[in-house]
């Protein structure tokens, strides 16, 4: 088989990539809603910042979504495994870069277990858990564009 023959064949294979779509409105100030298949989100910035803390900012819900990847592959895994999670909890602390551009320096997210899971669950479930989606994109970036509509 040729090259462009293989490589027409593998093309084929490929499944489509499904594109995920959110909107994001202005509402007032520096607050924003953000829709994301019918449910809806609100964002502001701190009083200090100028906004009128009527929700988290933007950066806040980076470091959310972090954490909530990790509780929910850290619940997925307590479930296969059946055993109870009523007393799992995940905290995020981040810190700014203190230099140019402005951006998120660190992130260290804590899972809080159960007090009966064995040593071997709790690193079984910790190498799970560090493996989330919003994990890997972290250490694998994405491609990132922002343009201007037409």
């Amino acid at each position: 088989m040729t090259g462009t023959a293989q490589q027409t064949l593998s093309t084929a294979r490929q499944p489509e990539t499904e594109v995920h779509s959110l909107d994001v409105a202005h509402v007032h100030g520096d607050a924003y809603t953000v829709t994301v298949r019918g449910h809806q989100l609100l964002v502001d910035q701190p009083t200090e910042a100028d906004g009128t803390d009527t929700a988290p900012t933007p950066t806040e819900l980076f470091a959310a979504s972090l954490a909530t990847c990790v509780a929910f592959y850290a619940g997925r895994y307590l479930k296969r495994h059946g055993l109870e999670h009523p007393d799992l909890r995940v905290r995020a602390e981040f810190t700014m870069a203190t230099d140019r551009p402005a951006r998120v320096g660190s992130v260290r997210v804590a899972i809080s277990l159960p007090p009966a899971l064995s040593e071997q669950r709790r690193a079984a479930l910790l190498a799970v858990a560090s493996h989330c989606t919003v994990h890997n994109t972290l250490h694998q970036p994405p491609e990132v564009s922002v343009e201007l509509e037409p």
